[in-house]
């Protein structure tokens, strides 16, 4: 079970999907989920591997205290996740399916905070899915943090969400580096 917020827009996504198939950046109206737009982001997809910002909302620009827009995504997480989160990127968009992963927002000198960040693919103008539509969701209290910058993403768990008409979960179990990735 995941944060409202997080299953709002998964049930946003899904609902783009016509045909069966993965969403395109024309059907996704923000104005559909003003109050969420300052954790959302939006990523590019420039070549296997890199995943440059396109848009970052208020919260997720405040939480890393820059702008974002052309950062490769991958580089706000711990060196040592960031294989884990670019094979599930890739999974996620050759499948065509969402994915929601568990982490800790961390910042020098204060505890960890938990947040789930979701990324759902999306098509562009020429029918590729070069695209994620995301969203950073806390769930504990980011007071935390004491106004501190994160300092990387790790993770804890990710969680492919199936495609936009799956009805009942598959069975499914893939690995790296014995840490679970969908």
């Amino acid at each position: 079970m995941f944060h409202p917020s997080t299953q709002r827009l998964i049930d946003y996504w899904r609902g783009r999907a016509v045909n069966d198939a993965v969403p395109t950046r024309a059907s996704v109206n923000p104005g559909d989920f003003l109050d969420l737009l300052p954790q959302i982001f939006i990523l590019g997809r420039d070549g296997t591997g890199r995943y440059p910002v396109r848009l970052a909302g208020g919260f997720v620009t405040d939480l890393h205290a820059r702008d974002l827009r052309g950062e490769d995504a991958l580089g706000l997480w711990a060196l040592s996740h960031r294989l884990e989160v670019k094979s599930a990127l890739e999974v996620a968009r050759r499948r065509g399916e969402p994915m929601v992963v568990t982490a800790d927002i961390r910042a020098v000198g204060v505890p960890s905070v938990g947040m789930e960040v979701l990324f759902a693919p999306m098509t562009g103008m020429d029918g590729q899915t070069d695209r994620f539509l995301g969203l950073y969701q806390p769930v504990a209290m980011i007071q935390r943090l004491m106004g501190r910058p994160a300092s990387e993403l790790g993770v804890r768990e990710i969680r492919s969400l199936g495609p936009a008409n799956e009805e009942s979960p598959r069975l499914r179990l893939a690995t790296l580096h014995g840490r679970r990735i969908a």
